[in-house]
């Protein structure tokens, strides 16, 4: 396994994260224990979930998942670096969803409870608020730091100007602020090469890239499959749109003679600003898949059929737009 730190944190991570979204939903809690106990076999330190995975909304089922892993065998919590993220609706109040500090606090200690830990290692923010004040909410992740509750704080689905104000009031208050920030990036969606990606980079963020498969679509969907998401009537609709680029994907992945799961993991990992992308295996199978896409160097002939294939924004902003 890589290692790689995280954003300008001294903290190191693999360069794969183990995304647990799957885990509930679709994985049952026996296999998501297999997973997790294969992931560590494997070098996997960094896991990610967050309060409102498993759908039940209030319940956390996939926290509870992990916890119970954890209290398994005490000695697996000081192997991982464990991050989940705050902002989701957890309950029908009016106060139950979104960043005000009062949210940030029940949330921060109820995803304690469920994940049976004394900390979290990455407190991410879900989603942008743009109905609280950043004071407010870096007053709230203050405490918890001071606290011990968490260590760092993240982002996810931030715009670039999000992550440029939350980098200058956390300079204001003589804070870290922001280390990491989780978006979604693959080569089917590269929107964030237009702002987010120079962002991070000139912030020192790090990139977190989440569906680095295109939610299923970049591991070979051509291939019938009888199960899991790639099943679903949303993604099957989104091949035959996409039907022309993914026979061509599919094909130049057949020509290099790699699974299209690999060179999708592969292009993401290419990028020298990102992090770790969130990988969600549903059997360990699938986990042992991925781990191979490390070992997988693009050259840069196939990096320019896969632009031709899955063009992207055309550069950063303003340059993609302007001249």
């Amino acid at each position: 396994m890589e290692y790689t730190f995280l954003g300008r944190t001294g903290l190191r991570v693999s360069k794969l994260c183990l995304g647990t979204m799957n885990f509930g939903p679709y994985t049952s809690e026996e296999d998501s224990f297999k997973i997790m106990n294969n992931a560590l076999e494997l070098g996997i330190n960094f896991f990610d979930t967050a309060n409102v995975y498993g759908w039940e909304k209030g319940v956390g089922v996939t926290e509870g998942i992990i916890g119970r892993w954890l209290s398994e065998d005490k000695s697996r919590r000081d192997k991982i670096v464990l991050a989940t993220k705050v902002y989701g609706k957890m309950g029908d109040g009016p106060n139950d969803a979104k960043l005000s500090a009062y949210h940030i606090k029940k949330a921060c200690e109820d995803s304690l409870k469920r994940m049976q830990t004394d900390h979290i290692d990455l407190y991410q923010m879900h989603h942008i608020d743009r109905n609280t004040p950043w004071d407010e909410i870096y007053q709230a992740m203050d405490q918890l730091i001071t606290e011990g509750k968490i260590i760092y704080v993240g982002s996810s689905n931030f715009a670039a100007w999000n992550l440029a104000e939350a980098f200058y009031k956390a300079k204001e208050r003589h804070s870290l602020g922001i280390v990491s920030e989780q978006s979604i990036y693959s080569l089917r969606n590269r929107h964030i090469e237009l702002e987010v990606i120079p962002a991070c980079k000139a912030f020192g963020i790090g990139l977190i890239p989440w569906s680095p498969l295109g939610g299923g679509i970049l591991c070979g969907v051509l291939e019938k499959a009888n199960e899991g998401r790639r099943t679903r009537e949303p993604l099957q609709k989104s091949v035959e749109k996409l039907r022309p680029q993914l026979e061509a994907y599919e094909n130049l992945c057949k020509e290099i003679n790699q699974s299209p799961a690999d060179v999708a993991l592969a292009w993401v990992l290419n990028n020298p600003v990102v992090t770790s992308p969130i990988i969600g295996p549903r059997t360990v199978e699938q986990l042992k898949q991925n781990v191979k896409a490390l070992d997988l160097k693009l050259d840069e002939e196939t990096l320019k059929k896969l632009d031709e294939i899955w063009p992207g924004p055309g550069g950063q902003a303003p340059e993609a737009y302007a001249w």
